[in-house]
């Protein structure tokens, strides 16, 4: 097995197999050019081969689309977008749009509350625009005046992040001016006229856009959709412990924390060394932050290096030392034969590091943890991180400085910070991958950069979370059922926007898959579309799956059977999150270029909401009908193939049965 240099000092010799088992296949390096994946093994497809099929589907696809989708699909397909709603679904990631509607549409469950006439939209990009601002206790909806071709604009309530009133003194002394600062890049202003009979619009918004300040539930307590998936059945951590090989005679499954009483933060089941007794593991979680101890998340299958996760050590500036937590280090070490060192990856600056130590935090003494390797990765806190953030909202929206543009976005460091993330990730997949050593990640509590750290690692080295239903695992284990806290991070209901829990270290981790499918185009079976989506319910309060900050208080709040997965409407229409041009590169290692010259802006999610910067056709749209082509071709293929199986058996037999000294008939002969 070939070894390509990539990132992060990936290493550059042949590298041994190891116990590669007789049915499994050799597991495949890969680093990309700028764009190019390069994959040049012999039972995969290369990035050429990849490249040609991109360039049959385009010169196909103007002469056959039309008549490749059959009126069953077509209809089936239409079917399936009335049932699911998807003109309201889509409301976030299509923006202010210009349609027909005589009626505002409604999920399932949701009520309008209040109906203001005469209402102004100050659109940064249109001007002035009169017309009906419709309230409902999921979404603000407003209509203009037009009769031909009504400007609409669909803002769901979640995704609001704090009201302001304006001054708009030009409209005269009774007109109220309004501003929404939403948590996805945009920001909208209106100006209506406070008479008698006009219903208190500011009350009302701030009412819905922050229920829990009201006392009020949030939407997805109330959303009443049906799906033919149940979303909440993707996620089973025994059935993903299994595919790992887990459990094995050094990694046992333990329900030590099945009441959440070890730790509240941590999922009921955990993956830990095997001959570990109960009061040792107690005592490790004394010494650890927020009782977060080390953990298996992913085991290497042929080597079985471990991905390990925890908090910080509570060491502290006197330099405490807990013997059980040095034992447990060491037999994570010892559970892989492969190597005699342990490698810990903190992702905190060394200062910010030291500065914890002083406040009785701190890291592992490579001193008192014997035969490991203690790195640091230099990613700033989520305080920079939110700061870099809003830096980039003042670029992208809602005007756009193009002669400045490539120093403006450098001046936010965004781009940095996503290189930062993915180099660490690199380094970590490639310490498993080509130092067969098993790692420790964390931070200070484990729940923000070392979920970052530890997901991206998963995906750079396990094809399976990189496909549709993969990668949903890994977001619902490594993410949410690991206690990142999504409702602290996110602030879901929360009129507190100055909060500075506030922090969006999972739309990092979003942008970092993007990079990684701009750099391996078809080695993700998922599109930019689904990547979007996911990001725009992360913040709707429309689905459950983000609630909360941890497992324990979504089965507190009967999550599963209360409101709905969002993996229900993912899984329900496959085909709309679907890459076209998907390649199963199955055990291939993919070591994207962590790089600043290789990594661009998200344009199609940062600057969306401004129409110069939007294609002038969905992209969406066109990839479907590519899967729809895709597939009618594999199916041509496929009956071809048939066709031509069956005319070789007719003829062997036809060489069979027929003889010179056969009588009494005609050989059978088979007409190709």
């Amino acid at each position: 097995m070939e070894k390509q240099a990539g990132a992060g000092g990936a290493a550059d010799s042949p590298a041994q197999t190891g116990g590669v088992g007789a049915n499994r296949k050799p597991r495949t390096s890969a680093t990309t050019g700028s764009r190019q994946a390069s994959f040049e093994t012999l039972d995969s497809p290369s990035g050429s081969h990849v490249e040609w099929c991109k360039q049959l589907i385009a010169a196909t696809i103007s002469s056959q689309i039309s008549g490749s989708i059959s009126p069953d699909t077509a209809a089936r397909d239409s079917k399936v977008s009335k049932k699911l709603n998807l003109r309201n679904l889509q409301s976030l990631r299509d923006g202010p749009r210009q349609v027909q509607m005589d009626e505002v549409p409604l999920v399932p469950g949701e009520c309008i509350k209040a109906v203001a006439k005469d209402v102004m939209y100050i659109c940064p990009f249109s001007g002035l625009l009169t017309g009906t601002l419709t309230i409902t206790d999921y979404k603000l909806y407003f209509t203009s005046l037009e009769r031909e071709s009504p400007f609409i604009l669909d803002v769901n309530m979640g995704a609001v992040s704090r009201l302001e009133t304006i001054s708009v003194p030009s409209h005269g002394e009774n007109t109220r001016g309004l501003e929404l600062v939403c948590k996805d890049m945009r920001s909208l202003r209106f100006a209506y006229k406070k008479e008698d009979g006009q219903p208190e619009v500011v009350e009302l918004l701030a009412k819905h856009a922050f229920p829990l300040c009201k006392g009020l539930p949030l939407f997805a307590f109330l959303y009443k959709e049906e799906f033919p998936v149940d979303g909440w059945k993707v996620y089973d951590p025994m059935a993903e412990y299994k595919r790992q090989g887990l459990p094995n005679e050094s990694w046992t499954i333990s329900k030590i924390n099945s009441n959440y009483e070890l730790c509240d933060t941590y999922p009921s089941l955990l993956v830990i060394p095997t001959n570990i007794k109960d009061e040792d593991i107690k005592r490790v979680a004394v010494f650890r932050a927020k009782h977060r101890i080390p953990v298996l998340s992913w085991i290497h299958p042929e080597s079985q290096a471990t991905i390990v996760r925890s908090s910080q050590p509570l060491v502290g500036p006197l330099d405490r030392r807990c013997k059980e937590d040095e034992r447990f280090l060491q037999t994570i070490m010892d559970a892989n034969a492969q190597s005699h060192k342990l490698t810990i990856f903190d992702a905190r600056q060394s200062s910010v590091a030291d500065t914890n130590k002083a406040k009785d935090g701190g890291y592992e003494s490579e001193s008192f943890y014997p035969n490991v390797e203690f790195n640091f990765l230099e990613i700033p806190n989520i305080h920079v991180m939110r700061e870099s953030l809003r830096k980039l909202k003042e670029v992208v929206y809602p005007t756009i400085d193009e002669a400045h543009w490539h120093s403006a976005i450098d001046q936010t460091h965004w781009l940095e910070y996503i290189r930062l993330l993915l180099a660490g990730a690199v380094r970590i997949a490639d310490k498993l991958e080509s130092g067969k050593t098993s790692v420790v990640v964390h931070c200070s509590d484990g729940w923000d950069r070392t979920a970052q750290l530890s997901s991206l690692a998963m995906l750079i080295l396990d094809s399976y979370y990189r496909t549709l239903r993969g990668f949903q695992v890994l977001v619902e284990k490594e993410w949410i059922s690991f206690g990142h806290k999504f409702a602290a991070r996110v602030g879901h209901g929360d009129e507190n926007h100055a909060n500075s829990e506030r922090s969006p270290l999972f739309i990092q981790f979003i942008d970092c898959v993007w990079q990684m499918t701009q750099q391996f185009p078809a080695a993700f079976e998922f599109n930019e579309l689904f990547l979007i989506t996911v990001l725009d319910h992360l913040y709707s309060c429309l689905f459950g799956t983000f609630l909360y900050n941890s497992e324990q208080e979504r089965v507190a709040k009967q999550v599963q059977t209360k409101t709905v997965s969002l993996w229900s409407y993912i899984n329900s229409q496959p085909e709309d999150f679907t890459n076209p041009f998907y390649v199963d590169y199955e055990h291939h290692v993919l070591y994207p270029l962590a790089s600043t010259r290789h990594l661009e802006l998200w344009t199609s999610y940062y600057t969306r909401w401004n129409p110069r910067m939007r294609p002038q056709m969905p992209v969406h749209q066109t990839l479907k009908e590519l899967l729809y082509l895709r597939a009618e071709l594999q199916r041509k293929v496929e009956e071809l193939q048939r066709e031509a199986s069956s005319s070789h058996s007719l003829s062997s037999s036809s060489e069979h049965t027929s003889s010179p000294s056969h009588n009494g008939g005609t050989p059978l002969h088979t007409t190709v």
